[in-house]
């Protein structure tokens, strides 16, 4: 049987994106002259596909399913991300000179959320395969067992974040292939190794695009005065970098949060959707949340998505399939990065990314996709033992 908590949990994270898009959403449908439930009636439709197919694939048999769904979303969508570019414009919408979305009817789909999920489901298979046991192997064959997966990923970043201008996801991406190469049998310091390696290529892929660049002057902006408390003022000075971005998106998100309080304005009362906030049922909804339900709405937020995690986590501990612990593993570890990512953002704590929370932003492929992955999950969990109770 699968894991029934944790479709439950799942459940009630969408269920609020529903609450949150009607009530997130009030000045974009009047600014863009949409209907009221524009948006509440499309995500009730994602919710609802999502929810039956998390459903669905979690009753299927993981010995004959779980390779075949797998492939599929990472050949298919490989597929997708290379023709893209090649595409006719009444096939794809493109925003900031780049092509992130195919469009259906009256969606948009985005095939980089369903390519994490399938690159995760990869890289699980190939790993219980080809590595393990790291004794007696010295650093050089470690590179060699690596190499293969190394360049896929910087094929994959050099989609995602050249042809896409979407480095988020390469981040989340790369922080979930180092700790499950880790989790797959690598040493530690070999683990160090790729960790500033892609520290490197992250500062590289920042220095070639202009809005990047935008990006962490808008965060540094804000972030210096705080961080250069620390220091002499002699020193300080010398540290102040001066810019003339206007840390505008950063400092409403903060302004939201600081309204929100305890107990929050109420739902449907926070003002710093209107106009202040952009983007505010999307990726900045967890300072939305903050400042209609307060600080006692995050912590419900923050506790059902950990115990979402928990669940998740434990599903993986107790599996013998190795592609059913590691794929466990890399989709809690995604889930949680993401919404890690997303708060850091809108908090100052570290530059935005653009990533949305997972099950609780408004659109439709990243909630499909992800419900998808907990799908797999929970159909590989039907060969764990789990008691409902725990």
């Amino acid at each position: 049987m699968a894991d029934r908590r944790l479709f439950t949990l799942v459940s009630i994270l969408i269920a609020m994106s529903v609450v949150l898009s009607y009530s997130l959403s009030a000045y974009v449908t009047i600014l863009f002259e949409f209907d009221e439930f524009h948006f509440v009636t499309r995500q009730i439709i994602f919710s609802v596909i999502s929810i039956t197919l998390m459903w669905s694939i979690a009753q299927l048999d993981p010995d004959k399913w779980l390779t075949r769904i797998g492939f599929a979303l990472f050949i298919g969508s490989t597929i997708l991300m290379m023709a893209m570019p090649f595409l006719p414009e009444f096939l794809v919408s493109e925003v900031g000179g780049a092509k992130r979305w195919i469009k259906l009817f009256s969606f948009s789909l985005a095939p980089v959320e369903f390519f994490k999920v399938g690159f995760i489901y990869f890289l699980a298979w190939s790993f219980s395969r080809k590595l393990g046991n790291h004794e007696g192997i010295g650093l050089g064959q470690e590179f060699m067992r690596f190499a293969p997966y190394g360049v896929m990923f910087i094929g994959a970043m050099f989609i995602i974040a050249f042809v896409q201008n979407d480095l988020g996801q390469v981040v989340v991406l790369g922080m979930t292939l180092l700790f499950m190469l880790m989790f797959a049998g690598s040493s530690f310091r070999f683990f160090l190794t790729i960790l500033l390696s892609v520290f490197g290529f992250f500062i590289f892929f920042i220095f070639t695009a202009e809005h990047r660049i935008s990006r962490i002057k808008s965060w540094w902006a804000l972030a210096q005065n705080s961080v250069l408390e620390l220091f002499p003022t002699s020193i300080a000075e010398k540290l102040r970098v001066p810019t003339e971005v206007e840390p505008y998106q950063i400092g409403h998100s903060l302004n939201a949060i600081h309204n929100g309080g305890i107990f929050g304005t109420g739902l449907a009362n926070g003002t710093f959707k209107l106009g202040f906030l952009s983007e505010v049922h999307t990726d900045f909804v967890l300072a939305g949340i903050a400042e209609e339900f307060g600080f006692i709405g995050i912590l419900f937020v923050v506790f059902i998505f950990l115990w979402m995690l928990q669940r998740i986590f434990k599903i993986a501990n107790r599996s013998r399939d190795m592609t059913i612990y590691l794929f466990s593993l890399g989709i809690g570890l995604m889930l949680a990065f993401a919404f890690l990512l997303n708060a850091y953002g809108i908090s100052g704590i570290t530059p935005i990314k653009g990533i949305p929370v997972p099950f609780l932003s408004y659109g439709g492929s990243a909630i499909i996709a992800e419900s998808i992955a907990v799908g797999m999950v929970l159909m590989g969990s039907k060969k764990v033992k789990i008691s409902q109770e725990e």
